[in-house]
């Protein structure tokens, strides 16, 4: 009995030897270069868990929508400026009839070439006539609105838009935003100089309050007692009646010389979409689709579940992002062997700066879907695997260190979204 007890611990202890002993070669295998270097990053890592542990004051809540920065990927490397800002830690002016807030370069220090600005307006709330020294282009993310502008030859162009529509308005072109009924509408606006300011547009109510009554008479043709009662002080966003129906204020605004040739919006969701493979679609909206839009382009990008923006890159402009709704997460790689990954979800802005590649994961259960945003133009991209497909197999090779037949299951084309 006790030698068949004895032999039944020795068979155990021997089971624990081989199994420890896999285990630790295993692990030493790693370290001493037998696996790869990020394998033995991994392996350290794993294999101490204090060395990720931070038990002093922390912001639990901003580390929780940070997991990247918490523990980053073990391919993170060096110091790239920070390329994330929520629109949610930006101050928010708020007014009867709405409110609006940004990102700009004071707020995003690399966003160098776009700003953008979230407004919401109430229903019959008006962001009041006035242009910018900036182009302006819109995305609607809520409601509806009617937008008004004159174009350069001085007619009239009046317009509804409903939710996934856009609009663009060139320099110096006066124009207003007004939210219809039911609910108004929420819209972020896309400017093509990161150091625009809604603090600095010209406002007809600062017009007029700063300009002598007698002069407006005179240019008016009217008495200055009909000027009593102009606004001394801006308006910026205020409250009015939700506005007559849509032909009503386009024949109003027409008059004798008729409305504008030039359509200063846009209908994406009758455009069909760009391209769509099993991990999701794009939709790209630049100067070929949108006539109007002359110094900014976009891609409307939807990621499915486990599915990625591939490897790629921009070589003609900076891409200013805006996440719509889902979760994700991006790396971008800098010169200098430099590499950071950040986490991603709705109301954020992203930026990366021209020609450093990038991918986008979804890093949860629900679409991710956000814009890609240029100061150009015309869309361009570059996709790693369309790179190395259309380069010499064997000088690939020799810079991979990988087999034909490795080579060869490379996609031919950009897939432009991978599945999971």
């Amino acid at each position: 009995m006790r030698s068949g007890v004895s032999n039944g611990k020795a068979e155990v202890s021997r089971r624990k030897f081989l199994a420890g002993s896999t285990a630790l070669a295993t692990a030493v295998g790693a370290l001493s270069g037998v696996g790869t270097a990020q394998e033995a990053q991994e392996s350290v890592r794993k294999a101490s868990d204090k060395s990720k542990s931070d038990p002093g004051p922390t912001n639990s809540s901003i580390d929780a929508q940070n997991p990247s920065s918490v523990v980053p990927p073990v391919t993170d490397a060096g110091s790239v400026p920070m390329f994330k800002y929520p629109f949610s830690l930006s101050h928010k002016r708020l007014h009867q009839g709405g409110w609006s807030r940004e990102v700009t370069v004071r707020e995003l220090p690399v966003s160098k070439s776009i700003a953008g600005v979230d407004m919401r307006l109430t229903a019959g709330g008006i962001r009041e006539l006035h242009w910018h020294a900036a182009a302006e282009w819109a995305f609607m993310l809520y409601g509806s609105a009617r937008i008004t502008a004159i174009d350069a030859n001085g007619k009239s162009f009046v317009a509804d838009v409903n939710e996934g529509d856009l609009w663009y308005f060139p320099t110096g072109i006066p124009h207003s935003i007004q939210g219809l009924g039911p609910d108004g509408a929420e819209f972020l606006l896309v400017f093509d100089d990161g150091n625009f300011s809604e603090y600095a547009t010209v406002l007809l109510s600062e017009w007029m309050a700063h300009t002598p009554r007698e002069v407006l008479a005179k240019n008016f043709g009217v008495g200055t007692q009909a000027l009593n009662k102009l606004q001394t002080q801006e308006l910026f966003i205020f409250q009015s009646e939700v506005p007559p129906p849509l032909t009503a204020d386009q024949r109003a605004a027409a008059g004798a010389m008729g409305p504008s040739a030039l359509d200063f919006a846009f209908r994406l969701t009758q455009q069909p979409v760009t391209q769509r493979t099993k991990g999701g679609e794009v939709r790209i909206i630049d100067s070929s689709l949108f006539k109007a839009s002359t110094t900014i382009a976009a891609a409307i990008v939807t990621v499915h579940p486990g599915g990625m923006r591939e490897l790629h890159w921009h070589p003609n402009a900076d891409e200013w992002q805006y996440y719509i709704s889902g979760k994700g997460r991006m790396t971008v790689f800098a010169t200098g062997s430099r590499a950071r990954t950040a986490d991603f979800e709705a109301g954020d802005v992203g930026y990366v700066q021209q020609t450093l590649p990038h991918y986008i994961e979804n890093t949860g259960d629900t679409d991710l879907r956000f814009l890609e945003m240029f100061k150009s133009s015309f869309y361009q991209d570059l996709s790693l695997s369309e790179w190395l497909s259309h380069t010499p197999p064997e000088l690939v090779m020799a810079h991979l260190n990988i087999d034909k037949a490795t080579l060869d299951a490379l996609p031919k084309e950009k897939l432009v979204i991978v599945p999971h």
